[in-house]
């Protein structure tokens, strides 16, 4: 029987799979009109499988050259002779399979001692080959030293254009796969290796002066939407017939995904291994079961932040402080957190996180560092006195106990520190109280640097609260039909507010339930 699959390339026998015809077709065109081009997606996007697609839909059209530089080592990458016998060899493996009399005569030409002598090695393959040859190279950004690559890079571009003019022979198509961009690589070099003054002088030189400009832009979005979620379902239902509502799932795993590929894999295998719970509330079981798992995605994503500080300070800005930036794909930290997956650009031409998943997990990060940095929170997350005997959160009295650490041990700060740091100090206090059973994710869509909204879900029920800062008895009023208009998106009757008053002198530490057409409120100022 199938299964969903994570780890390694996808197969159509083996794996349930989206499909993604529709996408190959594209790709395809771009082949065969000849494009030279770059897939450049974030880690676990599906990019080695879409290449081994390509490589079984086109193998019977053309010679098809399926290669990774992550199977070259370091070693070919100190001279041109040794990346020129290495990238042949890697040629002829591949081709044996397809053509044996092409595979053996490549035998006879690897003897390249530069990358002009490889030139003319590949021009005579290529005339030498009944098929047109597509060149498929993976992990492009795992080149040890990338001075060599970009000259390789340089070599294949002037090729190309000389074959435009009738002047040379070289691949019919070129695809570049890997997280980093050509256009990257200069910061990237710089990051993996202490270079010196004459070896980073090359390095911008060659990267201002793109060995890669031929390359068309890759414009295809490589996540999943709804309707190719449901495709993976549809096959799996047809299995094991558990009645899901496919439609409704399908949605619910592209609302927290965005379609990320490996998370909606991971949701999709979780449940059929552990829960079988096809339903919304088995969805959010999975997710918070993913959230606790340690993975190189997630390890990456803290990792890639972590080590930039720019970027943590705009990621800051953007789930906590809710400011929204213009997405300006020329920035360099919006350019770094979209080729990291990080960020993506909002309808409205903002940069947002990328999904719920990853803001949830940046969330926690960030809050476990407050947790550990205060003692007075640790005070008052005794789990246990916040839920009901029937396994419910007791919200209210959570609520009221964060009014009271706001009071007894932040009621002295300053206004800047409360407006800059209330909201992280709240999700810390909030974390440990549903950790283990439910979890959270702010909405995205309602949250402006006003307000925001954080939606829990704990035993299967869910939970509203409203963070917003003072600006007056009208802006609170409007806050109460705000939020009941997102009541009535979420389908509930109850929600919470907590206030951020920063008045000295008129602050009142309130807090009671509050009615307003059929809906109860209960509000909380701090």
């Amino acid at each position: 029987m199938k299964k969903f699959n994570i780890t390694t390339t996808c197969i159509k026998e083996q794996h349930y799979m989206v499909d993604a015809r529709k996408k190959l077709a594209k790709i395809e065109k771009m082949i065969d009109e000849g494009l030279y081009f770059t897939i450049n997606r974030a880690r676990q996007y599906g990019k080695t499988t879409t290449m081994s697609k390509l490589f079984h839909t086109l193998k019977e059209k053309y010679i098809m050259i399926r290669g990774s530089l992550e199977d070259f080592g370091s070693e070919p990458y100190k001279s041109e002779e040794r990346f020129a016998k290495a990238f042949l060899n890697m040629l002829q493996k591949i081709i044996k399979f397809q053509d044996k009399k092409l595979a053996e005569y490549i035998i006879s030409k690897n003897n390249a001692k530069s990358f002009e002598e490889l030139s003319e090695k590949i021009t005579d393959i290529c005339m030498e080959s009944e098929k047109e040859i597509v060149l498929m190279v993976d992990e492009v950004d795992k080149a040890g030293s990338n001075i060599i690559f970009l000259d390789f890079l340089a070599m294949l571009r002037d090729k190309y254009i000389k074959q435009k003019d009738g002047l040379d022979q070289t691949f019919k198509s070129i695809i570049l796969a890997g997280v980093h961009d050509v256009k990257n690589l200069k910061v990237h070099i710089k990051e993996r290796r202490m270079l010196t003054e004459e070896e980073a002088k090359l390095i911008d030189k060659t990267t201002y002066n793109s060995p890669w400009n031929v390359a068309e832009e890759f414009k295809l979005d490589m996540s999943f939407n709804p309707e190719e979620i449901a495709t993976m379902l549809v096959e799996y239902e047809a299995d094991y017939h558990t009645g899901m509502n496919i439609d409704e799932i399908s949605n619910e795993i592209y609302d927290y995904t965005s379609g990320y590929p490996f998370l909606v894999s991971k949701i999709c295998k979780v449940i059929d291994e552990d829960s079988k719970e096809w339903s919304v509330s088995g969805v959010q079981e999975a997710i918070r079961m993913i959230l606790k798992e340690n993975n190189t995605l997630f390890d990456d994503l803290i990792k890639n932040i972590e080590n930039n500080k720019k970027l943590m300070e705009m990621v800051n800005d953007i789930i906590i402080d809710g400011i929204l930036y213009s997405y300006v794909q020329t920035d360099e930290i919006i350019s770094i957190g979209a080729m990291y997956g990080i960020f993506k650009e909002s309808n409205e031409g903002k940069v947002k996180m990328h999904n719920k998943i990853f803001e949830i997990l940046l969330y926690n990060h960030m809050s476990i560092k407050k947790e550990r940095e205060s003692m007075e929170i640790k005070k008052y997350e005794v789990r246990n006195q916040f839920i009901k005997s029937n396994g419910d959160l007791d919200m209210s009295k959570a609520l009221d106990k964060f009014q009271e650490l706001m009071y007894e041990e932040y009621r002295e700060k300053t206004e800047k520190f409360i407006e800059k740091e209330g909201r992280l100090i709240f999700l810390a206090f909030i974390k440990p109280i549903i950790n283990g059973t439910g979890f959270y994710f702010v909405e995205t869509e309602t949250r402006t640097n006003r307000r925001m909204d954080i939606v829990i879900t704990y035993n299967k029920k869910l939970y509203i609260i409203e963070l917003k800062k003072w600006y007056g008895k009208d802006y609170e009023e409007r806050g109460y039909i705000q939020l009941m208009d997102y009541m009535d998106i979420k389908r509930a009757d109850e929600a919470y507010m907590v206030i951020f008053d920063f008045r000295k002198e008129k602050k009142e530490y309130k807090k009671g339930w509050i009615e307003e057409e059929g809906k109860k409120i209960y509000e909380v100022i701090v």
